[in-house]
């Protein structure tokens, strides 16, 4: 049982970035997926939310109209699509089961910078 992320990366201001994260072990369309992150002394926050289908997304204020959560069943994969990057979005990102029993990916570093 785990998830995997991969997709960061250094980019400058303005640019973007696709995050993946791939699931294995347990029956990936039935739960929500979240994205989150955690910057350099500050503590990990929730970027993004997808339900278990997919009809339901949610965002935090800072990345929305910015930040898109999406997901392939099909693949047991769910993606977040970045545009207009910013310095402060620079942080590890990381993927997480929604619903208990709680699991993380590893996470994969994100920095913004010219």
């Amino acid at each position: 049982v785990q998830l995997v992320e991969s997709g960061g990366g250094l980019v400058q201001p303005g640019g973007s970035l696709r995050l993946s994260c791939a699931a294995s072990g347990f029956p990936f369309s039935s739960y929500g997926m979240s994205w989150y992150r955690q910057a350099p002394g500050k503590e990990r926050e929730s970027v993004a939310y997808i339900s278990s289908t997919g009809g339901t997304t949610n965002y935090a204020d800072s990345v929305k109209g910015r930040f898109t959560i999406s997901r392939d069943n099909g693949k047991n994969t769910v993606y977040l699509q970045m545009n207009s990057l910013k310095p402060e979005d620079t942080a590890v990102y990381y993927c997480k089961r929604a619903s208990l029993p709680t699991l993380w990916g590893q996470g994969t570093q994100v920095t913004v910078s010219s």
